[in-house]
């Protein structure tokens, strides 16, 4: 047996799996080649959380400009953090984003990174207990129509990122005047309802065909552990020549 393979056999029993940073084995990889091949010069991180994405970008060489929303108070103030250290980083004040402005009550999980607006179903509880709802915030709720027309009218290609938790609905539909403006979108699909009210892949990607985007790649998300099915996957959309 090739030492390679040899190594390969002993870390998987410690569960950890080693690949080549390529964009045929790193979802990171893809994204960020997909970014460069479109001259991405700017992405509107909508659902920064602590700013895991950003980061991972960024490590991955994406040395565009970033603007990121958030709307906890505790994940802002860790976003705050991490940012700062980046000169083409900025944040927007603390909000969140959907279909019209006013306040909205976010629902905060346990690990932060599955909050949401929306109710959480036995679906995703049941998959990973650890994100359980164990409280509630207020905040300012705007829409993208609304802030990101001043920033847009810098840059030549933006791509928009939302990471909400069965919400980015709403987030598209308070997007539709900038939306012709963006040249990509990375999302999430769930194939199966994880969140009170929202919508299934079918439905989103149909909606991004509408809208003039293509279906570009299918990134893994969120698996049950304890069957192996696919309960969500990130879509990357982008308009092509």
């Amino acid at each position: 047996m090739h030492i390679n393979e040899v190594i390969k056999k002993i870390l998987r029993k410690f569960g950890v799996e080693v690949h080549r940073f390529s964009p045929a084995s790193s979802p990171t990889a893809q994204l960020v080649a997909s970014l460069q091949k479109f001259d991405i010069d700017l992405v509107f991180d909508v659902g920064a959380n602590a700013g895991q994405f950003v980061t991972e970008m960024r490590d991955g060489g994406f040395e565009g400009n970033v603007l990121s929303f958030e709307p906890l108070t505790s994940a802002y103030d860790d976003l705050q953090k991490v940012s700062e250290r980046d000169s083409k980083w900025d944040l927007y004040p603390r909000c969140a984003l959907g279909d019209k402005d006013g306040e909205i009550e976010i629902n905060i999980a346990g690990n932060s990174a599955s909050s949401s607006v929306l109710p959480m179903l036995d679906s995703h509880l049941s998959a990973a207990p650890h994100t359980a709802y164990v409280g509630k915030e207020s905040v300012p709720l705007l829409t993208l129509d609304g802030v990101a027309p001043t920033y847009i009218e810098k840059y030549q290609n933006p791509f928009l990122k939302i990471d909400t938790q069965g919400f980015e609905w709403a987030v598209l539909d308070g997007a539709s005047n900038i939306l012709p403006q963006i040249r990509g979108v990375l999302l999430e699909l769930s194939l199966i309802p994880l969140y009170e009210g929202q919508y299934l892949w079918e439905d989103v990607v149909s909606r991004m065909k509408q809208e003039g985007f293509t279906l570009w790649a299918i990134q893994p998300g969120f698996t049950d552990p304890h069957d192996g099915r696919t309960l969500q996957c990130d879509g990357i959309f982008f308009r092509l020549p």
